[in-house]
């Protein structure tokens, strides 16, 4: 089943002119002509809260907000930043383009998992855009139709729809999220009809008879009964290899094929251009228009056909051909320079190639899942440390020669313990019920706040021990503060880590 977002820009024309620069008592209106009338064609919120309104006669707006600052519009310069942005989600899906004039479109089918669920991929969307001073709604949903309604007139600022559950979510929104007309909008309007449950229990054919087919065709694109395409964005001067059929392929050894060729195809072009792929996009354009796609990420440039054309085979059970394919498209729409490296002499050590490896696991599992550790300059041990991607190479930082947990509870748990204060470890410890006897302790290790971050930390002191219970089972414990001055801490104790 395809899952698409669609997001809403409400502010974009006013943002993209004013990135921020506006303040927030700031009256800003962007104008245009209707026609011999000058209006409003965008407002920000403080102008907003004043009742101007987009559509408004630019006399009236300047009555009911004085000091009314105005700039022109630029719908062309809309309609081009969009198109940007739009290959800025490329990020995201292979699957990404502007939905003019307010938004975007991302077809997501399959590639959720990568960014660790739909729900997680929609919030980290929400929050580039907002970094970036763009005000968005964002609704994923089962097709265009759906999630183009529900981002406009339910998110707030998100709405995400159960798999085959956005036809009944739809039934309570206004007409007005079917993308129609406003002269049709108006006439459902003087027959009553203003709720999309209104229409889908109405009969057809008066309806047609007297509106035209688009309002059909929107309230089936809505429910899913007609397809509706992404005509995703493409990068300039991506290279990429493209082959056309005559007859639409449908058996699994023909795609198979046909993938490793344009591999071929395309490892030469790259080749040519001393560039490595880093991200593969491969199109299935079927004979019903609907286009799938499949993005193979890579953790290091490669040129080796016969290995990417395997792992994108891997995955050729991920598309379901429909009735044929009737054109594929392999891009590349992520590359890095590209050298070779003389294999090491006899006499010495190769250092091992663990990018197929993790090229491997991150096709089945996910980029995002794959990982490694460095170190931070910092004494709290839960800020010491960060996630790099798999092969990224150290800052030139070293991890602290001091013994440290092999692995680290965030945030620490609480436990009860018997202790004689303030420097020797407990005798014993209760954790998530179940009490563990002290044999051994070393300790304590006491590390002191980090002042300089933050005013809280002037006197906090942590006093960690290494404990070991009765089974061999080797624990990292700390009490919160220093056993005597309650300024330093709560002197309550936690589980930190485990040792090896």
């Amino acid at each position: 089943m395809s899952r698409v977002i669609s997001v809403f820009l409400p502010d974009w024309p006013i943002e993209r002119l004013a990135p921020g620069d506006a303040g927030p008592d700031q009256k800003l209106v962007l104008a245009g002509h209707d026609g011999r009338r000058r209006i409003v064609t965008a407002v920000n919120a403080a102008v907003r809260r004043a009742g101007v309104q987009p559509g408004m006669a630019m006399a009236q707006a300047q009555i009911l907000a004085p000091g009314l600052a105005v700039r022109p519009a630029d719908p062309a310069g809309d309609e081009e930043g969009l198109a940007k942005l739009a290959l800025w989600a490329l990020r995201y899906t292979p699957l990404a383009a502007p939905d003019q004039p307010d938004g975007l479109v991302l077809d997501v089918t399959g590639a959720a998992h990568l960014w660790g669920g739909e729900e997680a991929l929609v919030a980290d969307l929400c929050t580039r855009l907002a970094r970036r001073g763009i005000t968005a709604r964002a609704a994923l949903a089962d097709n265009r139709g759906a999630a183009h309604a529900l981002a406009r007139f339910a998110a707030n600022p998100t709405w995400l729809t159960r798999p085959g559950n956005s036809g009944p979510v739809l039934l309570s929104l206004p007409v007005a999220a079917l993308r129609l007309p406003q002269k049709i909008m108006d006439g459902l309007h003087k027959l009553g009809l203003r709720r999309i449950g209104d229409l889908a229990d109405a009969p057809r054919a008066p309806l047609t008879r007297r509106f035209g087919p688009e309002l059909q065709l929107r309230l089936d694109q809505a429910f899913g009964r007609v397809a509706e395409p992404v005509a995703a964005v493409a990068p300039p001067n991506v290279p990429e290899a493209a082959r056309d059929f005559p007859e639409p392929l449908t058996a699994p050894e023909a795609l198979a094929n046909h993938t490793g060729q344009l591999v071929e195809a395309l490892c030469a072009t790259l080749a040519t251009q001393a560039a490595g792929a880093r991200r593969l996009d491969l199109f299935f354009h079927r004979v019903d228009h609907a286009v799938l796609a499949l993005r193979l990420g890579l953790a290091a440039p490669r040129q080796d056909a016969p290995r990417l054309a395997r792992l994108l085979r891997e995955r050729l059970e991920e598309i379901d051909p429909g009735f044929g394919i009737e054109r594929l498209v392999l891009r590349a729409s992520w590359t890095e320079p590209f050298t070779l490296h003389q294999t090491a002499a006899l006499e010495q050590h190769a250092a091992p190639d663990l990018a197929p490896l993790i090229d491997t696991l991150a096709s089945r599992v996910g980029a995002h899942n794959l990982y490694r550790m460095a170190p931070v300059e910092s004494d709290v041990p839960e800020r010491s440390l960060r996630r790099i991607p798999p092969l990224a190479p150290l800052a030139g930082k070293a991890w602290p020669s001091w013994p440290r947990p092999a692995r680290l509870l965030s945030p620490p748990e609480p436990i009860a313990t018997m202790a004689l204060l303030p420097d020797h470890p407990p005798i014993s410890f209760i954790w998530r019920g179940v009490r563990r006897r002290v044999a051994r302790a070393d300790g304590p290790e006491r590390i002191f706040g980090e002042w300089w971050k933050r005013d809280a930390e002037l006197f906090a002191v942590r006093d960690y021990f290494q404990v070991e219970d009765e089974t061999g089972a080797r624990f990292w414990i700390f009490r919160a503060g220093d056993g005597e001055n309650t300024a330093t801490g709560s002197q309550a104790w936690f589980l930190h880590g485990f040792f090896a």
